[in-house]
């Protein structure tokens, strides 16, 4: 049994860990796998006491997330026999597998993109029709059921046993874990340990870590964070015993009914168990403040709520019809703004980790604490963890704001997650300058770390629902109109949501030298492209590096990375007199790209434009429509064209100024569609590519690596990757056969000889060719130049060929060659 007593609380621990679910006892196990065994995880009450002892226990292979699918793989294989192997304790594992079923088109095109997903995760599971459900399930009614995919070795766990299970292999690995010891602050000291003061005595600690559930957020606040979550409620019920299970001998498949119960049925012993999450009038609780006395809390049952839901799931399980209900449950579960967990370093601050916000917490508990143990114990996890760094969101989710987003993800949580879906709630937040200008030329925004950016241009008056498909959508020949403009005319586009900070002081050369992989610009109005590593050599992110003065920088990188990137300078200065300086919300920015972009730009200014007087990857500040800019001579495209880094407020004036020179010109506004297709056209890595997953030589960028230059962090670990015989996986570039229909999104199957050898991380239709381009990482046996590949779209084999050079302009002709003002390409 776990401790209590203010005998048994230590003074002192490598790691607290406060909360005692799935979450953090999750991570106590694997944090003592990792070999830091040094923990002491805090309970106020009794273990499971929170959200997990009510969870129905479910998971499934059934996603289209890649990381988030290696969880589940990892879990289902630990609940299934490693974890009661290890520690005798129980977990009830039911192995029955499960169907997510499909009424429509869309509904059976996110199960194709889904096997294309799974076979890269070399999962078990396959379409099958309403025969092949009816043979694995004959009572549910199938009635309009085109199709399901069959994950068969899916299933469910207690969720007290498995928590149990992983706080009995903590413990005998070390880890202290203390009942009845509620927490009541946590503060950081002068010396940056944590203090974490409870009820029993004061425990201090280098890390700390927040895996409170419910009360995650107002823990949070006691260290100034605002921790984005919402408790929601969500109910399921199980009927009376059911005659038609008694004599089966073996246990029914989950259903996953997303259309019409917008939840789940399977068997719970010889009874039915029904989850719904309904599609409106969601639920909160305890928005302000969970009362600390709640143990094994349960809502009193809202049938009104859900009554549409329970009835559609009794019309599809009519042999639950006439049944009585033994069981409500109706419990709260926390719900960050966009549905995923908070995982990783809390913002602004150092060793304060959050590991909560898990709204399927034994669907995804363990594989998720595995990589924050990692994360923790080594620098870095195994598997990307952009989706779930607690740092996605800045300032602006506040409280209400929160309480929006999270209604919002409830509804969606049993609606098709489209490619690009754009949840509109509690927007805009944070639109530039051009926001409302964009608009009514038909700009359809997407929100990126709180800003607003444009995708795409709609025209003809189509509609929200028109752009959203797993094959070509409405968009796809819009953003062709605008591809081809910045190819041979001229596009312009607003990139404010792009992060921009300044580096300035004595010390700020050398401080940011020993930070970046890449030599610095020597010269003022120098660029730099370059990468931030951790200790293990894995990409933290690529960031384009401006000298604006002997002694000040400019650091630009996408808009996602802004806190971590503000976390990375802070937590890495050692005495340096440097000061940073957040420039991402009083500067706006915009892009102008293709070969008439200086006939654009020259009557609008009087600097001189020739490629003498402004080369290319350097920075001038210049005056553009009477105002200052820093014009950055760079494309993302591979065109002629400069990026103007400007005071929000001259936006919209030097906007104009260039559309009233370049309309006639045929200059077009484009967005971030047509600039991902463009710079998959000229082979140019992004974030998809750049993860805390690899180090430089398996993202094949040291060309940007200057291993000569002075000691970096993660030299010795970049230096090791690019000495190593044979790397785990390389990042390669692909060219694949088009159908007309599907062009892929990424996570996709890369076969060689019918063998999973990769998945792929951006993919994209190149209008510019008339192909699909694609960078995946693959088994290096698969990366040879022209090896023949094949990739999974749609669960469709297509033919791919890895490239060793960019499909558009291979020798980048455009930006390199001189040419007067006046003609059409330089």
């Amino acid at each position: 049994m776990s401790e209590t007593g203010t005998s048994k609380l230590p003074s002192s621990a490598r790691v607290v860990i406060i909360g005692g679910g799935i979450m953090g006892c999750g991570l106590a196990y694997h944090l003592a796998h990792e070999g830091c065994a040094d923990v002491v995880l805090l309970e106020k009450a009794e273990l499971t006491s929170g959200s997990t002892w009510h969870a129905a226990g479910q998971i499934t292979h059934s996603t289209s997330s890649f990381g988030l699918g290696k969880c589940v793989g990892y879990n289902i294989d630990l609940y299934s026999g490693k974890l009661e192997e290890e520690t005798g304790q129980s977990v009830t594992w039911h192995g029955c597998g499960s169907f997510r079923l499909a009424y429509t088109e869309d509904e059976m095109d996110w199960l194709r993109h889904t096997m294309s997903v799974g076979r890269a995760l070399k999962f078990p599971m396959e379409m099958v029709a309403p025969d092949r459900i009816r043979e694995l399930h004959p009572f549910y009614n199938l009635d309009g059921v085109l199709g399901a995919l069959h994950t068969p070795d899916d299933g469910h766990a207690d969720p007290s046993g498995v928590t149990q299970a992983l706080a009995i292999g903590a413990r005998k690995l070390g880890v202290k874990i203390i009942r009845r010891c509620r927490a009541t602050d946590i503060k950081q000291q002068s010396n940056g340990e944590w203090k974490v003061s409870t009820e029993l005595g004061d425990i201090t600690c280098e890390h700390v870590v927040n895996a409170g559930g419910t009360y995650a957020r107002q823990m949070g606040e006691w260290s100034g964070l605002q921790l984005p979550m919402t408790s929601m409620t969500h109910h399921y019920i199980v009927t009376d015993t059911v005659p038609e299970f008694k004599e089966l001998d073996k246990e029914l498949p989950v259903i996953r009914d997303d259309k019409l119960v917008s939840g789940y049925i399977r068997m719970e012993q010889k009874s039915g168990l029904i989850g719904i999450y309904e599609k409106e009038n969601p639920n909160t609780v305890w928005e302000d403040f969970c009362p600390w006395e709640a143990e094994n809390e349960l809502f009193e049952a809202d049938y009104d709520r859900i009554m549409p839901w329970l009835e559609n799931a009794m019309d599809r399980m009519p042999i639950f019809a006439e049944l009585g209900i033994k069981r409500e449950v109706h419990g709260a579960i926390s719900h960050p703004p966009d549905g995923n967990p908070l995982i990783g370093p809390a913002p602004g601050v150092k060793n304060y980790w959050c590991c909560c916000g898990t709204q399927i917490g034994i669907g995804w508990g363990p594989g998720l604490t595995r990589e924050l143990a990692r994360w923790i114990v080594h620098g870095s996890a195994d598997i990307s963890m952009r989706e779930f760094d607690p740092r996605r969101f800045g300032g602006y989710a506040d409280k209400d704001w929160q309480v929006v987003k999270a209604k919002e993800d409830y509804c969606l949580r049993h609606e098709i997650p489209f490619p690009h879906f754009n949840r509109l709630e509690g927007r805009p937040i944070k639109p530039s300058p051009l926001y409302e200008r964009l608009k009514q030329k038909g700009a359809v925004y997407e929100e990126v770390y709180g800003h607003e950016r444009p995708r795409w241009f709609a025209k003809d008056g189509l509609e929200q629902r028109d752009y959203y498909s797993f094959r070509r959508a409405a968009w796809h020949d819009a953003v062709a109109k605008e591809t081809k403009a910045v190819r041979t005319t001229a596009g312009i586009m607003d990139i404010s949501a792009f992060t921009k900070v300044e580096l300035s002081g004595p010390d700020a050369e050398r401080y940011l030298d020993r930070l970046v992989a890449n030599r610095l610009p020597k010269k003022v109005g120098g660029i730099a492209l370059t990468h931030m590593l951790n200790r293990r050599g894995r990409i933290e992110m690529e960031l384009t590096v401006v000298r604006l003065s002997e002694d000040r920088f400019y650091l630009v990188c996408a808009a996602f990375f802004e806190q971590r990137l503000l976390d990375h300078l802070a937590q890495n200065l050692q005495g340096e007199d440097a000061t940073i300086t957040n420039r991402s919300n009083e500067w706006g920015a915009m892009t102008l790209n293709g070969p008439l972009a200086r006939n654009i730009l020259a009557p609008n200014t009087p600097a001189a434009l020739d490629n003498a007087s402004f080369r290319w990857l350097t920075a001038q500040e210049i005056e553009v429509a009477g105002h200052k800019v820093w014009a950055f001579r760079m494309s993302y495209a591979g065109e002629l064209g400069w990026e103007f880094h400007i005071p929000r407020e001259h936006m919209l004036e030097v906007y104009d100024a260039l559309l009233s020179t370049g309309e006639p010109l045929g200059l077009k506004d484009y967005g971030s569609f047509a600039m991902n297709a463009l710079r998959l056209e000229k082979g140019f890595k992004g974030a998809g590519e750049l993860t805390n997953e690899v180090t430089l030589p398996e993202a094949d960028v040291m060309r940007f690596v200057k291993l000569d230059k002075g000691d970096f962090l993660g030299k010795a670990a970049t230096e090791e990757s690019a000495a190593a015989s044979n790397l785990p996986w390389v990042c390669v570039y692909l060219e694949i056969e088009p159908d007309g229909f599907e062009d892929g999104h990424g996570g996709e199957a890369v076969l060689m000889d019918g063998r999973p050898v990769g998945a792929t991380s951006s993919v994209a239709f190149a209008h510019s060719i008339g192909k699909i381009l694609a960078f995946a990482y693959v088994e290096p046996e698969a990366a040879k130049p022209g090896q023949s590949l094949e990739v999974v779209i749609m669960n469709d084999r297509r033919k791919a060929r890895v490239l060793d050079a960019p499909a558009y302009d291979p020798e980048s002709i455009f930006p390199r060659t001189d040419a007067p003002v006046g003609v059409a390409a330089e």
